[in-house]
């Protein structure tokens, strides 16, 4: 038996940890349809990763999956080719991810990805990591040669986390998937912590008394790096992301995240009920384009029929939807009676993170280059109090043109880039940059950029992902439990949310690709269909790992 020292962290969530993970690899399968369901028709509306997810899956077991897509396939993994460079690419949506997500990996596997490290502050494969605060910059290669300052943060991060959260204890519990541990604790956390902010926990926390220890903390953080931007969220949020390692050792998927969504668009899985060999989501689409935007979803007799921005419209038995829920308030005319009243509070009350990038390509990678003065890297992974908060640095070699992320930033420190242009953008933050690295002249380097993003001006999007503020798990209980229909009204049935908005764990792909499969599960259920006995789905074993449910009076 693998010891709770060495047995991998998986996001094994502690609200419903389901081991989605094992259930993929099974050989007995995620189910069967009845006689006569397969080749039904299943509308997937969006082409991000969970809708590529749920159409892939659906169609391994037999339906055929009609995707509907309002722009490109990829969603929030969207890679933009550089104009005059298209070999190389900017990442403006999902680019790290943590080797935690398994069930993730699973497909990044499955399409034979090559992945790398990614290069987030102090982690080991980053050459050097500049930390400028208040003016006063440090370099380091490992958190040990920080000032003391910064390693007396970290003890009061880790301790707070002992004391308070049980963090040794929960981390066990899901690296040895002891589900009766994990939910006892976690429950308990969840009824404690519901009502607490991040920033809360810390002010609370008797070893953060000291502001400046929580200043530094939020500026520079650990792990992905500074956390002030999620100071107002639920400490929930948090937990989850710490508890299975979200935050830490990430990977870069190699030529750009897109080529996941793309890749199990054309893959031709060799197992397959129902279609001949060589089937794939491309060619149930007659190797044609997928169906526009979604215009309308109305409830139809026994079916839901879908209206697309081309003037179509046909009637399925069942449709995933796996966008930002927010556009079913306004981009969709929806059909109110698709989710209880309860469920559309919960919509109506999502809460997303706002998020800018701002990316350039460089002739070479110069910031390897030696500075006479010091003997230290010409540039490093820059974190900073000051606009530009996070630079990130990638490069393929000595030979070739480096990417560099100059600007990845959240919430109100995005909003500051949301009016200017993308040349703008740039020449804030040279000017900004030239201040920390006054003998780096990055303009001379530029050969082809800028490209940027805020993602709460995109307007299928509306917001980077979502993130639970103090007081909302009720309402994320909702929506993740959603597609568990037995006790919805018959008009409520068949309709299926998953995505970002809907997973506990905001912002990483691992919960679009779970609840897909969530949804996946309950599109089966609903035609009638079952898992094997022998790998049963997140919905058989749901009374058992369901996510606590707390008063609502």
């Amino acid at each position: 038996m693998t010891s709770a020292t060495t047995a991998p962290t998986t996001m094994l969530v502690p609200d419903f940890p389901f081991s989605y993970d094992r259930w993929l690899c099974h050989p007995a399968g995620l189910g069967s349809l009845p006689p006569g369901a397969a080749g039904t028709e299943v509308a997937v509306v969006g082409g991000g990763m969970a809708g590529l997810t749920a159409a892939y899956e659906l169609m391994r077991l037999g339906l055929r999956p009609v995707l509907y897509e309002a722009e490109q396939l990829g969603g929030r993994m969207r890679s933009v080719p550089f104009p005059g460079n298209p070999e190389h690419v900017a990442e403006m949506g999902a680019m790290r991810f943590p080797v935690s997500a398994r069930a993730l990996f699973h497909y990044i596997g499955l399409l034979g990805l090559e992945t790398r490290p990614f290069p987030n502050p102090l982690a080991p494969g980053t050459p050097s990591t500049l930390i400028d605060l208040g003016g006063v910059r440090h370099r380091a290669r490992t958190p040990e040669q920080l000032p003391d300052v910064y390693q007396e943060v970290a003890d009061a991060w880790e301790k707070a986390l002992q004391e308070r959260a049980e963090l040794s204890t929960v981390r066990d519990a899901i690296r040895q998937r002891d589900v009766g541990t994990l939910k006892a604790v976690w429950n308990r956390l969840v009824r404690d912590f519901d009502d607490q902010s991040f920033y809360g926990f810390l002010a609370t926390s008797p070893t953060f008394q000291s502001f400046r220890h929580r200043e530094i903390f939020g500026q520079v953080g650990f792990g992905t790096g500074g956390w002030d931007t999620d100071f107002p969220n639920s400490m929930l949020e948090i937990l989850r992301v710490v508890f299975t390692e979200a935050d830490d050792d990430h990977m870069a998927i190699v030529g750009g995240s897109q080529q996941l969504p793309r890749g199990l668009w054309e893959h031709r899985p060799t197992a397959l009920a129902h279609w001949p060999r060589g089937t794939s989501l491309a060619s149930l689409h007659g190797g044609a384009a997928t169906r526009p935007a979604v215009t309308g979803l109305h409830r139809s007799g026994a079916g839901i029929r879908v209206e697309d921005a081309g003037g179509g419209s046909a009637t399925y038995p069942a449709v995933v939807f796996s966008p930002h829920v927010w556009t079913l308030l306004n981009r969709i005319d929806c059909d109110p009676a698709l989710l209880p009243t309860g469920h559309w509070t919960a919509v109506e009350r999502t809460h997303y993170m706002g998020a800018s990038k701002l990316f350039v390509l460089v002739d070479r990678p110069f910031w390897r280059d030696t500075d006479p003065a010091t003997g230290t890297d010409a540039m490093s992974m820059t974190l900073t109090d000051r606009m530009p908060r996070g630079v990130y640095l990638f490069d393929d070699g000595p030979d070739r043109p480096g990417v560099m992320c100059l600007s990845y930033t959240w919430n109100d420190d995005s909003l500051k880039f949301a009016t200017l242009s993308a040349q703008e953008r740039l020449e804030v933050l040279l000017a900004r940059l030239a201040a920390i690295y006054p003998d780096v002249d990055i303009r001379s380097h530029l050969i082809d950029g800028p490209l940027t993003v805020t993602w709460e001006t995109e307007p299928r999007f509306m917001g980077a992902f979502k993130s639970n503020l103090p007081g909302q798990y009720r309402y994320q209980r909702r929506l993740f439990t959603q597609f568990m229909q037995d006790g919805m009204g018959a008009e409520q049935r068949g309709f299926f949310l998953c995505g970002d908005d809907v997973s506990w764990t905001a912002g990483f792909a691992e919960g679009a690709v779970t609840t897909a499969l969530n949804a996946v599960w309950g599109v089966l259920r609903h035609l009638g269909g079952a898992t094997h006995p022998d790998n049963p789905g997140p919905g058989d074993v749901f009374h058992e790992i369901a996510p606590v449910e707390l008063p609502y009076t």
